[in-house]
C-alpha cells in the first residue's frame, strides 16, 4: 500500500515538474514579411522536418488537402489588391491550402481560419494549378520564402524534400503611383527628383522628366545625385553635350562630398555617350 501511495505521489510530482519545463516545437513558427509594391506581403507558418521520411505521396498523400506546413492553418496577408498566376485577388487574410500532386499542386485561398479539417469549399476565393520543379538538393524543413522581388512582381516559393512550386504574384503599380505624382505635383511642397526618377525608369515622357529634374537641380544645385540623374535623362534624349556637362558637375561635387560610386557612375555615363 505504501509502494502505491509512493508512486501515485511520484507521478503526481513528476507531472507538475514537467509541466513547467518548455521544449522546441517539433515543427517550429515562421512569420516572413516581404515589402511589395507600395505595402507588403506576409506568411506565417509551420515547418514540419523531414527526419528520415518520405513525403510528398506518403506523409502528404497525393490528391488531398493538405494545410501547408504543420500546427495552425498557413495564412498569407496581401497588403493591397493582387493577382495570383494571372487571377485577381482582393488584399486580405487568406488560409493557404494546396493539393499536392505528382507533377503539380493546386493552390488554393481561403477566406476560412479553422484549418483543413474544417474546411469548407464554399469558403474558397482564389484556385489555381501549377507545375511543380524538382530540386537537385533536399529541403529537410519545410520552407516558404519569397524570390525574385520586383517593384511589381515577385515568386511565393514553398519547398519540402526536393519538390518546389513558385506561385507569381503581380500588382499593378503605374496607375498607383501616377495618381501620387499628380496629387503631389498639386501640393505646395512638390517631389520633383523622385517623380523625375520614377519617369526616367519607367520609360514615361522624359521631356517632363527632364522639367522636373532641372527644377529639384535649380533647389539643390550642390546634390550630386541629382545631377546624375539630369545626366541620365539627357543621355537617354540624345543630348550627349548636355548630359556630359551634367556628369562632370555632378563628378566634382561627388568629389567634395566623398562618394566615389557616384564619381563611378558618372564616369560610365560619360564612357557611354
Amino acid at each position: 500500500m505504501k509502494k502505491v501511495l509512493f508512486m501515485v505521489l511520484w507521478v503526481l510530482s513528476t507531472g507538475a515538474f514537467a509541466q513547467g519545463i518548455k521544449m522546441p516545437a517539433p515543427s517550429p513558427g515562421q512569420s516572413i514579411k516581404q515589402d511589395f509594391s507600395l505595402s507588403a506581403v506576409e506568411v506565417k507558418y509551420s515547418r514540419p522536418v523531414i527526419k528520415g521520411r518520405k513525403i510528398f505521396g506518403d506523409v502528404v498523400p497525393f490528391g488531398k488537402l493538405w494545410r501547408t506546413g504543420a500546427n495552425s492553418p498557413t495564412s498569407v496577408t496581401f497588403g493591397e489588391d493582387v493577382k495570383i498566376a494571372g487571377q485577381a485577388l482582393k488584399a486580405g487574410t487568406y488560409q493557404l491550402l494546396t493539393i499536392p500532386s505528382q507533377f503539380s499542386w493546386e493552390i488554393i485561398f481561403n477566406k476560412g481560419t479553422n484549418g483543413v479539417f474544417n474546411y469548407n469549399p464554399a469558403e474558397d476565393v482564389l484556385k489555381v494549378k501549377l507545375a511543380t520543379t524538382t530540386l537537385s538538393q533536399s529541403v529537410e524543413s519545410f520552407s516558404i520564402h519569397f524570390a525574385n522581388v520586383m517593384a511589381n512582381k515577385m515568386d511565393l516559393v514553398i519547398s519540402w524534400e526536393k519538390v518546389a512550386v513558385s506561385v507569381p504574384i503581380e500588382t499593378e503599380i503605374d496607375s498607383k503611383i501616377a495618381t501620387s505624382i499628380e496629387k503631389a505635383m498639386a501640393a505646395d511642397t512638390r517631389p520633383y527628383f523622385e517623380s523625375a526618377s520614377y519617369y526616367y525608369e519607367t520609360g514615361r515622357d522624359l521631356k517632363t522628366a527632364l522639367e522636373w529634374v532641372g527644377k529639384a537641380v535649380a533647389a539643390n544645385p550642390s546634390a550630386y545625385w541629382v545631377l546624375h540623374l539630369q545626366a541620365k535623362i539627357q543621355a537617354k534624349l540624345g543630348d550627349k553635350a548636355a548630359a556630359k556637362a551634367s556628369a562632370e558637375k555632378s563628378i566634382t561635387l561627388a568629389k567634395e562630398g566623398k562618394n566615389e560610386d557616384y564619381v563611378t557612375l558618372n564616369q560610365k555615363l560619360i564612357q557611354s555617350l
